[in-house]
């Protein structure tokens, strides 16, 4: 009695199967070499470098104007892809203004004594307008008239310090993301 003969990589009929795959393979491996990253992705090719100036700032808060730009010289271009420098030479300018800085207490319980509330978690609420500027082009490449970030904090353990630093950071991070959103 015969058996039904199995394909084997010699018979014909096997290499015949193959080949569709194969060039498949090779198509898809060529199509992939011509991916590749870019600096600067999300925003224009001739976009390199950055200027990135101090904020107005509309509170009674004048040390948010250092914090929020020493934060954002020191991460928003490296974010970016993009090389710092200065006002008249840079390639894109981010500006904007600090409109309001405030704190509250989403998550507070009954305190100890009847009608006392104890306050568990503050909240840092910063509220910015801020613009990115193609100088070449003489165009607003992002804007955002009321970018708000919330830093929170503990309010046992830590210090409103603590919900600044981390509502700058989301700061940086909503910038970078509205940057790259548009290209």
């Amino acid at each position: 009695m015969r058996t039904p003969s199995r394909l084997t990589s010699g018979t014909p009929r096997a290499r015949d199967l193959s080949r569709p795959a194969l060039v498949l393979a090779a198509t898809a491996l060529l199509a992939a070499c011509n991916y590749s990253f870019r600096s600067g992705a999300g925003l224009p090719e001739h976009v390199r470098t950055l200027a990135v100036l101090p904020f107005e700032n509309d509170t009674n808060r004048f040390e948010l104007t250092q914090e929020v730009h020493e934060a954002l010289v020191r991460q928003l271009p490296r974010a970016l892809g993009l090389t710092p420098a200065g006002e008249e030479a840079a390639d894109a300018v981010v500006s904007g203004t600090i409109r309001s800085y405030d704190l509250s207490a989403p998550l507070y319980s009954q305190g100890d004594q009847e009608g006392s509330v104890q306050v568990l978690q503050r909240e840092v609420v910063l509220v910015v307008e801020v613009e990115l500027l193609d100088r070449a082009e003489n165009l607003i490449l992002w804007d955002q008239s009321s970018l708000r970030v919330q830093g929170q904090y503990l309010d046992a353990t830590e210090t409103e310090d603590t919900g600044r630093v981390e509502a700058i950071e989301l700061l940086v991070q909503e910038i970078v993301d509205g940057a790259q959103s548009n290209w």
